[in-house]
């Protein structure tokens, strides 16, 4: 029986997680859980449902209150970073599932992997924000990095007993959001309901405004080349709208593999708990004859320059990658509360790239350090974006 930690335990792909694990009690079992802290309800319900030893919070105040809502025996109480980590690091494990959103999820990911900890990562921004220290981790502790991100999965199923030098390129497919074919200056008017209504994917909010600008898929070209080892130039992105092909790798003969299956995290995140086996996910059948169609079509990077910035991050390399993500996180957050609009997100994300470059962050203190740089200046500037419109 696999002992499971689940980190993001309370979004959409931490639910799933607790979910298939209790269809599997012969299978798994959870030893630590860890979230934000912004739906205690659901996490006291997880907490007397599967019991884990430890139990951390981001939230302090949230840990507080958990203690207080829970029964003695009491799972071991952390809070902060420093707990999250402590968790990941320090609870036994088989797996350590990172599902934390954004960039909280570095330094307890990092934890886990220095620690020797398997990790099956749906959190892609820790890779973005350091893939050279994650991957650097995981060699020297000789620990496997299981994608959980469906694309992802789908190429490491693809390269399966794939020798060195085989592989032509990698593809990833993008469902192309709810804004596919929209023109740049229709997107001017986008709308915070509208940005969450994703044709195929149910997700948290940030992640479905990511998807909305592309900008998912530009963080998943840089892990793609973090993961797999593969230059950012054998990195494509196909639009795909039905959202079958999860991804396809082409091969030096020109022939190439596609994984394909239903829109459902159950799958890759049940091949990632189960790895190397499968087992049988609760997961609707693919019915190729019913859905007719497959359609394939190459992004737009003029309406939607995310994809193009992500990319152009990525060539760049140091710590343009973390500069992204640091100024999209922030960006993202102010179009949900109504700070900018859905077109100021890449204006924002290109004026913080433009103000910062450099080396590669040599250590962890030096990503968080500039990390937290990036956000002061978005925010600044985030303020200023609202203060102008404000006054026009």
């Amino acid at each position: 029986m696999k002992a499971v930690s689940v980190l993001g335990a309370t979004g959409s792909i931490g639910r799933r997680t607790l979910e298939l694990i209790s269809a599997f009690p012969g299978e798994f079992r959870v030893t630590a859980l860890a979230a934000r802290g912004g739906n205690l309800p659901l996490l006291i319900k997880q907490v007397r449902e599967h019991r884990p030893q430890a139990v951390a919070l981001l939230d302090p105040r949230a840990r507080d209150q958990l203690a207080r809502e829970l029964r003695s025996p009491k799972p071991e109480l952390y809070a902060g970073l420093d707990g999250l980590a402590t968790v990941a690091a320090r609870v036994p494990a088989d797996v350590v599932l990172s599902a934390l959103v954004g960039g909280a999820g570095l330094v307890p990911t990092l934890a886990a992997i220095t620690a020797g900890r398997t990790v099956a990562l749906a959190n892609k921004e820790p890779l973005v924000m350091a893939g050279h220290l994650m991957t650097g981790a995981a060699r020297a502790r000789g620990v496997g990095l299981l994608p959980v991100d469906s694309e992802h999965s789908a190429i490491f199923q693809c390269l399966a007993s794939t020798a060195p030098g085989e592989v032509r390129r990698l593809v990833l497919t993008a469902s192309g959001g709810p804004f596919r074919g929209w023109s740049a200056q229709r997107l001017e008017a986008v709308t915070v309901s509208q940005a969450l209504r994703h044709p195929t994917w149910r997700m948290g909010a940030k992640i479905t405004v990511d998807s909305a600008t592309l900008m998912n898929k530009g963080l998943e070209v840089i892990e793609a080349h973090w993961l797999f080892g593969m230059p950012l130039d054998r990195v494509d992105v196909v639009v795909h709208p039905q959202s079958i092909v999860h991804s396809m790798v082409e091969f030096v003969d020109r022939s190439v593999l596609a994984q394909l299956g239903m829109p459902d995290m159950g799958i890759p995140i049940l091949y990632a708990l189960s790895y190397p086996a499968r087992l049988p996910c609760p997961a609707p059948a693919l019915d190729l004859v019913r859905i007719g169609t497959l359609s394939f079509e190459p992004p737009d990077s003029v309406a939607f320059p995310c994809l193009r910035l992500a990319r152009q991050a990525g060539e760049a390399g140091g710590g343009a990658p973390l500069v992204l993500n640091a100024a999209n996180e922030v960006a993202v957050a102010g179009f949900l509360d109504g700070r900018c609009g859905f077109m100021d997100i890449p204006r924002l994300i290109a004026e913080a790239l433009d103000a910062h470059a450099g080396a590669a962050p040599a250590d962890l203190e030096a990503c968080l350090g500039l990390d937290a740089e990036v956000r002061r200046f978005a925010e600044g500037a985030l303020a200023g974006a609202s203060t102008g419109a404000a006054r026009a």
